[in-house]
């Protein structure tokens, strides 16, 4: 056979490796279609069947003035009330407070590592933080009811340690190691070129830190900050075991009180399903995913609004 006569099967061959290339590149492509549309269909299902279990209580027994602007929450009782205001000021109370305490410590911690540290001492840290961040929520409750409650007793002479400050700072303490290893993770995605060009016209360290790397990783710190909000306003144990879970406004970190999570968490499984109290619990969720959804809507508008405003 002629060497010529082996060209029709060779081509025949490409062609079936062009076919399977192609075919599995398709595979791939829906594959990932369909990771990225499982989320948006995974959220929207949370909060159609979080909507669909309060709808009773949102359309028939939803008192605006009431919940947004009582502080009684007595549900069980023969006239149940229904305000969820001081459950509103004890989860922003211990969340801001607990920002106070995170976005400080995580910055810092970040802009050491990804900047200052180096070799065996860089990773160190980092396999640190991520150790931090593996500790379970029940156990930082169990530190906030057993170490952190009577230290505050003591230092701060008051009767009961379980408060605000109890609770804000194992939360910002939970916090942090999330924080801290997102906003390193964008200190060290801005470009070396950027360090380069602010040393050689002559920028100290901090000065390339604060002025050049800081403003270039801007998105990622926010996006840091807002995942550490996140779990400010959705931690439910260690809330519930650090902040005493009484139901008043507060009016100092020395305070207890109940955060919405907390509440959702402590007397869901003991209603009954259906009932006006289920219903109301799972309105409670419904404004938890609203605030939520407000807050990452808006730092997206932020982000991107900021960024057209400096296009010519």
């Amino acid at each position: 056979m002629s060497p010529g006569a082996s060209l029709p099967d060779e081509r025949l061959a490409a062609l079936d490796r062009r076919d399977r290339a192609w075919f599995v590149d398709l595979v791939f492509r829906i594959l990932v279609l369909a990771g990225g549309l499982s989320g948006i269909v995974f959220i929207v299902g949370i909060f159609v069947f979080i909507f669909a279990q309060g709808a009773g209580f949102l359309l028939h027994r939803f008192d605006p003035a009431e919940f947004f602007g009582s502080i009684e929450w007595r549900p069980t009782s023969p006239e149940p009330k229904y305000g969820a205001l001081a459950l509103m000021a004890g989860t922003a109370s211990v969340t801001g407070l607990a920002m106070l305490v995170a976005v400080p410590f995580s910055l810092g911690a970040a802009i050491y590592i990804a900047e200052f540290a180096t070799g065996r001492t860089r990773e160190f840290l980092k396999v640190l933080v991520e150790l931090l961040a593996a500790i379970p929520s029940v156990v930082w409750g169990f530190i906030g009811l057993t170490i952190m409650n009577p230290l505050i007793i003591e230092a701060f002479d008051v009767p009961i340690g379980l408060c605000i400050l109890n609770a804000g700072v194992i939360l910002g303490l939970m916090a942090a190691p999330i924080m801290t290893t997102i906003a390193e993770d964008a200190l060290k995605a801005v470009p070396d070129s950027y360090r380069e060009a602010a040393e050689a016209m002559g920028a100290t360290r901090w000065q390339v830190v604060r002025k050049v790397v800081l403003p270039a990783a801007r998105k990622g710190i926010v996006a840091a900050v807002l995942l550490g909000v996140g779990r400010g306003f959705g931690e439910t144990m260690a809330v519930l075991m650090a902040s005493g879970h009484a139901i008043h406004l507060p009016t100092s970190p020395f305070d207890s009180v109940r955060a919405l999570t907390a509440t959702i968490a402590a007397e869901l499984g003991e209603t009954a399903r259906g009932s006006e109290h289920y219903q109301a619990l799972f309105t409670l969720g419904i404004f938890l995913f609203l605030v939520t959804f407000v807050i990452n809507l808006t730092a997206d508008l932020v982000l991107h609004g900021g960024r057209r405003k400096r296009k010519p």
